[in-house]
């Protein structure tokens, strides 16, 4: 028997090797995603060797992380709990697929994940292993074995002689990184009470600190896709690093948010998503111009729907599928620039152009213009306002009646109460 381990080289899945091989007597290998993590995986080959691991793949998919799961993220306006752009929750499907066709190249007869019982992410690998290969056996040791602390893993590691190098031993926060974000979880701010400190964040400056002149960076755009920052054409990837070193530097991107896990369990999340904040207001912007309101309406009813799916773990499903082709449908036309200002953490809109502008300036002028009358408007205002007429005309009648009847009502056609009085 041979397990496909989804390997960070953090202390769970370190300690997870070996656990596999005493309990399950089988060869165990190691898959490590590079998707933008700080060190990548190239350090992590020797690290799961020396923890007992049979074989090793280091995946560089970094390219593929922008280009097939942010961008089309992006592009449905996805935003979860308000104000989370998905950093984590899009990277697992990838990961995800990748840990399966590993398991198919090695003749794996199972897959291995480092997910607690808790969280989401237990959920987002195995349905996309459920959907990908659903003949393949699932081992989650969290919820089989007997650690139940971060000092168990430690103990348990140390016991069996399994080196510590290059794990923080003291980890305050729970942190996940990738091109898209890095987020923050635990310690302190497992308290919503407790402000995210100084210390919690690692890519943005403290808007305060920022710059204290404006940056301001052109964004080019083609069927919804970011292609060019001020003129220059770039691969998603490059595009993606250039703003978020910007907006790293204007303190762009961070966001404390309460989020409920699909568990039922409310948590909370600190994010830095600097490149994608950017991107994500700059694209609105931009559909505002070109999209029609019934289209911007559609999208704005799609996007939370995306947005659930997503976080839920659903990507390979038809479901996603059809939103994609729906959102392919109404980004056709939305191609153009959008002028964005980097300032003290905040990213605000300058200018917009567009080929396919639905915007008539002409039109909307408040002055005359060639195509409109405003005279024209007297028959849609009156149609328009007829259910409104229809609901007075209702309610005047029955103060009608109600008088005729000789009883009084007040001036909201609510029947009063008559009261006799004498006098004194």
């Amino acid at each position: 028997m041979k397990i496909v381990l989804g390997y960070s080289g953090g202390l769970d899945t370190t300690v997870i090797v070996p656990w596999l091989r005493e309990n399950y007597r089988t060869d165990v290998i190691c898959m490590a995603a590079d998707v933008g993590q700080r060190g990548g995986v190239d350090r992590l080959a020797g690290k799961a060797f020396a923890s007992g691991a049979s074989g090793f793949f280091g995946e560089d998919l970094r390219e593929e992380f922008v280009s097939d799961y942010a961008l089309p993220v992006l592009r449905a306006g996805a935003v979860y709990s308000r104000k989370y752009l998905l950093g984590t929750a899009m990277a697992r499907p990838l990961i995800s697929r990748r840990m399966v066709e590993v398991a198919r190249r090695t003749g794996a007869h199972a897959l291995a994940h480092g997910c607690t019982g808790k969280g989401n992410d237990q959920l987002r690998f195995e349905v996309s292993f459920a959907a990908l290969a659903p003949d393949l056996r699932v081992i989650a040791p969290w919820r089989e074995w007997e650690i139940r602390s971060r000092q168990d893993a430690l103990d348990y590691a140390r016991a069996r002689g399994i080196s510590l190098e290059g794990i923080d031993v003291e980890k305050l926060y729970s942190r996940d990184e990738n091109l898209w974000h890095i987020s923050h979880e635990g310690g302190p701010l497992e308290d919503p009470g407790n402000a995210a400190g100084a210390d919690v964040f690692i890519w943005t400056r403290d808007p305060a600190e920022a710059p204290d002149a404006p940056l301001e960076i052109e964004i080019g755009f083609e069927a919804g896709f970011p292609v060019a920052i001020d003129g220059r054409a770039l691969s998603p990837l490059d595009l993606l690093l250039e703003l978020n070193e910007m907006g790293s530097e204007h303190g762009v991107g961070r966001a404390d948010v309460i989020e409920d896990r699909v568990v039922g369990i409310k948590s909370r999340g600190v994010y830095e998503t600097p490149g994608g904040t950017i991107l994500l207001a700059a694209l609105q912007e931009l559909e505002q111009l070109v999209l029609s309101r019934r289209c911007l309406a559609l999208k704005d009813a799609l996007a939370p729907r995306y947005a659930d799916l997503v976080y839920e773990g659903l990507w390979w499903t038809p479901e996603r599928e059809a939103l994609d082709a729906m959102v392919d449908s109404m980004m056709k036309h939305v191609a153009g620039t959008v002028r964005m200002r980097l300032f003290k953490g905040q990213t605000t809109v300058v200018s917009r152009h567009a080929p396919a502008s639905l915007y008539d300036l002409d039109l909307a002028s408040f002055g005359a213009s060639e195509g409109y009358e405003h005279s024209d408007s007297t028959g849609f205002v009156k149609l328009f306002s007829l259910p409104q007429r229809a609901i007075a005309a209702q309610k005047l009648a029955a103060r009608e009646a109600a008088r005729a009847n000789g009883r009084g009502s007040d001036p909201a056609g609510t029947p009063r109460r008559l009261v006799a009085t004498a006098d004194h």
